[in-house]
């Protein structure tokens, strides 16, 4: 119903709002069609013909689970129109949110330019309140910096402005409102710029492959399809680019090809993000390239609120390695924090009786939450299980912020069509001991070791509900 308002108040009086709008009704017959998008998945970037207009051809980024916006050229100048709108998104097969972002999409499209670029921007409110947009880490004149009050009045509902400067500096920056931004930014208003260097640049090596993707957070209450706007720290979906393991594409390399990859951070929380199976070196920030010199090796970059991080490396070990952020509840769906830990505890005795009342009760924890993975539950509709997704040995008992960066030797330059699980070479895999057995287990009550003639407990048995979700949502 909410919903439906918010359509409905943005759609009814653009028509008429336009020509009261801060950009010239003879102006208005000029602007570039909006572009919209709404498949989650990566799409393969836009390439413009001639590549950039002006200046040194570059090569395009790929935007995990996004797209790239086209523009046009007029006169000159580069021109682009963002449409700030009520959307709605596929977090992961099995769940939608009810979000806000911009050209069908949250975060909205990626705008790629070239350093000296004169860009324009169009951008139309079809929001139900006021916004602005600020263009993150880049240098422009004052009144086109998006600060709601500061800079410029906000863009009421209905309206279309106009945003216009030069790329000054090649970087990695982002777009996100200065305008109720507790309220927007936690609807999932943000995007990626990307301006590549004019010129071959002494600290900017030439890759190939370029990926780019914002970490960004919601929390939606079980069955709902909403965002809790007001949540400061206890999120429960942890997202790139606004999609949760398993809906992270993965992250492709040819053997020996040299990748980069572009994170930005528009949570609330740092991000500890890990690649396993090699190294990289932080390249560049929000503020500019990094010099060679002050460079270091590392298989872990922590990227703060509100910062940007290009890293880079060479994929040469084959293979699929995992990716993501080494805070363990990011890698979990979603979850509630209240919940008592009952490792240790015995259940024995106790699950029967209960069952008697409660046919269907089930002891959960005491053995750690592994077994969660392979439970099957009821789930209220359009929520996902805290730990999910397949690997070709089992659950891989991740969520949130996961994937896979998969090197392949035959994978064909530029291919972005998934290559399937790794097959690992005889002999490379870890394998049981042939005829080791484990010591007894201490007994889960008080850490004692059963003797081998102790009477065996009763096994313990759980029913499980049928026709559930796998995974387990608190």
């Amino acid at each position: 119903m909410q919903r439906r308002r918010f359509f409905t108040h943005a759609l009814a009086g653009v028509a008429g709002a336009l020509a009261a709008a801060p950009v010239a009704r003879a102006a208005l017959a000029a602007v570039p069609e909006p572009v919209s998008r709404t498949d989650p998945a990566t799409a393969v970037p836009w390439l413009p013909p001639g590549v950039t207009g002006a200046g040194r051809p570059y090569r395009p980024v790929v935007t995990l689970n996004g797209w790239t916006l086209p523009f046009r050229l007029k006169d000159g100048v580069k021109e682009f129109h963002l449409v700030a709108e009520p959307v709605v998104r596929e977090l992961a097969p099995g769940m939608v949110a009810h979000l806000w972002g911009y050209n069908g999409a949250s975060p909205g499209p990626t705008i790629e330019v070239v350093e000296g670029d004169r860009v324009r921007i169009f951008v139309t409110n079809r929001l139900p309140e006021p916004t602005t947009i600020h263009w993150h880490g880049q240098r422009l004149p004052n009144g086109m910096d998006g600060v709601g009050g500061l800079n410029q009045p906000p863009i009421p509902p209905g309206q279309t402005w106009v945003y216009e400067f030069v790329a000054r500096r090649p970087g990695t920056f982002m777009y996100h409102p200065h305008a109720d931004e507790m309220v927007q930014m936690a609807m999932g208003m943000m995007g990626l710029w990307i301006t590549h260097p004019r010129q071959p640049h002494p600290w900017i090596a030439d890759v190939e492959r370029d990926y780019a993707f914002l970490i960004n957070a919601f929390d939606i209450t079980p069955g709902a399809r909403t965002p809790n706007v007001n949540t400061m720290l206890d999120f429960n979906l942890w997202a790139w680019n606004s999609r949760v393991f398993p809906g992270i594409d993965p992250l492709l390399a040819r053997l020996g090809e040299r990748v980069r990859v572009r994170i930005g951070n528009l949570t609330m929380t740092n991000h500890p993000i890990h690649i396993h199976g090699l190294e990289f070196e932080v390249t560049g920030t929000d503020g500019g390239p990094v010099r060679p010199e002050a460079r270091w090796p590392e298989v872990t970059v922590d990227i703060a609120v509100g910062q940007m991080r290009q890293i880079e490396f060479v994929a040469d070990e084959e293979g699929d390695w995992a990716m993501h952020c080494h805070k363990s509840h990011h890698t979990m769906g979603p979850m509630g924090h209240g919940v008592p830990t009952l490792i240790g505890v015995d259940h024995r005795g106790l699950v029967h009786r209960l069952q008697r009342l409660a046919p269907d009760w089930m002891a959960m924890g005491e053995r750690g939450m592994a077994d969660m993975g392979a439970m099957e539950m009821p789930l209220p509709d359009n929520t996902l299980p805290m730990m999910t997704g397949q690997g070709p040995y089992g659950p891989i008992e991740m969520g949130g912020m996961f994937t896979v960066l998969k090197v392949r030797r035959d994978l064909p330059t530029g291919s972005l069509s998934d290559p399937g699980w790794y097959t690992q070479p005889p002999g490379s895999r870890a394998r049981p001991v042939e005829g080791q057995a484990a010591p007894p287990a201490p007994h889960p009550a008080h850490g004692a070791v059963e003797p081998p003639s102790a009477t065996p407990a009763a096994p313990f048995q759980a029913r499980k509900p049928q026709g559930g979700h796998h995974g387990h949502s608190h």
